[in-house]
């Protein structure tokens, strides 16, 4: 006999339950605590995030456990903790194991406090769901009633798809906050260096999820330039602030080294690097790392080009402070600071069109070909903004099948240019910055 349909508020209340129940608080408990962590076993059934194939009539593939558990970098952070690599790295620093220091915990796992932890929540599950979309007993019962995303949202899942909120997120621990953060000793000690760009990385996480019909009608449309753009001025803005933070002052003869571009030491001498910029750092010195910065005023640039030029200057300012005392690095950080907070909001809010993604192309390649963005860390970056470049001219129909075929191609060429700093040599990079230049719709 068929099974009757349940009501649909009943259903909606069971799940609520449920819940609650997984999390293990009592069903009585007035009012029930909203910050529990499920785990990720709440959202792997074959009929959640676990489907092997979408059931009939979802709106999604429904995959996105399976990416994570089988594809997803983060799944494994914390089972890296456990690598010889990462006790080595807790030995250099005189912790007793990786698996049970915060310092690490704090990036490599969900740490959320005992108290937050629901009967099924495993710290071993790394990076798991809720540390990316919050803790899910407020929100689990409305996500699986079906009420759409704005009401997910407003039970509190965390807004992954909006652009600033997912850079600060993301760079919560790509580089870190005042209470977690990735310092030169760690990076001595083994930890590998930490270069980030929002867009690209969403991507190749991998993305679980696919931007269709579907996700747009539930989330908007995104404009991968945009994301771009506003995770260069996070970055910037969290750079400055650690520079503010008296944990980062200079102790003795060392400054925070992980503030500067690591490859104004680490490179191989047998390629050379250097050469003049703007901003004035002779070769030999360490200068403030400042790839977003670049970055940032090329895009400043089609949304405010007085601010673009002041940020410039400012950045200048900045660098030349460094060859002077830590005082003068942080009045130029804060006034960097300050712009770059103005900025954000003008970024969030500019759907960068045909022409945009034109100019922000030319402006990165002139970047690179001008010298001002040929070093490593520089061209890097340079090499993802292109990508996202290409991502919004495709996903906004901006250029036809043949012409992404061939920029696609041109950038395989610029990413393999930057793909190892010991062997990075800059005339490779502008060589292939110039046949990227030949592919881009007229």
């Amino acid at each position: 006999m068929p099974t009757p349909r349940m009501p649909h508020g009943l259903i909606y209340a069971v799940l609520v339950a449920m819940a609650l129940a997984l999390a293990g608080t009592a069903a009585a408990q007035t009012p029930p605590r909203r910050d529990i962590h499920l785990g990720v076993a709440s959202c792997a059934g074959n009929n959640c995030h676990g489907a092997v194939k979408p059931p009939p009539g979802a709106s999604m593939p429904l995959d996105q456990f399976l990416i994570w558990s089988q594809k997803d970098k983060h799944r494994l952070a914390y089972a890296s903790l456990s690598s010889e690599l990462g006790q080595r790295i807790a030995r250099n620093l005189g912790l007793p194991d990786a698996k049970t220091a915060q310092i690490c915990l704090d990036c490599h796992a969900d740490n959320v406090p005992q108290e937050q932890r629901g009967r099924q929540f495993d710290l071993a599950d790394g990076v798991g769901c809720e540390a990316c979309h919050g803790a899910a007993v407020g929100w689990l019962g409305v996500h699986l009633s079906g009420a759409g995303h704005k009401a997910n949202l407003a039970a509190g899942m965390y807004p992954t798809d909006q652009p600033l909120a997912r850079a600060q997120l993301c760079l919560s621990c790509h580089f870190g906050t005042d209470k977690k953060f990735v310092t030169h000793q760690i990076m001595g000690a083994g930890h590998p260096p930490m270069p980030f760009e929002l867009d690209t990385y969403t991507m190749i996480e991998p993305a679980h999820f696919v931007v269709d019909k579907n996700y747009m009608a539930r989330k908007g449309k995104p404009n991968d330039a945009q994301i771009w753009a506003v995770g260069q001025a996070v970055d910037l803005l969290k750079r400055t602030e650690a520079m503010l933070d008296p944990k980062h002052a200079p102790q003795g003869l060392n400054p925070e080294l992980v503030l500067f571009d690591c490859q104004s030491c680490h490179h191989s001498v047998k390629h050379l690097e250097w050469q003049p910029r703007k901003a004035g750092i002779g070769p030999g010195k360490l200068r403030i790392y400042d790839a977003s910065a670049v970055m940032l005023d090329i895009a400043a640039g089609r949304v405010a080009p007085d601010a673009a030029k002041t940020l410039s200057d400012q950045m200048v300012a900045l660098h030349q402070a460094t060859t002077k005392d830590w005082n003068q690095v942080q009045q130029a950080a804060t006034a960097v600071r300050q712009l770059t907070n103005q900025l954000i909001p003008m970024l969030t809010s500019h759907d960068f069109n045909r022409d945009d993604l034109k100019a922000l192309a030319n402006g990165i390649i002139d970047a690179g070909t001008t010298g001002e963005a040929s070093e490593f860390s520089q061209a890097q970056q340079a090499t993802m903004a292109l990508a996202s470049v290409v991502a919004t001219m495709r996903l906004d129909g901006f250029a036809t099948a043949d012409q992404l075929k061939s920029m696609n191609m041109a950038l395989a060429a610029l990413f393999e240019a930057v793909g190892n700093d010991e062997t990075y040599e800059p005339d490779a990079f502008v060589k292939a910055l110039q046949g990227f230049k030949g592919t881009l719709p007229q």
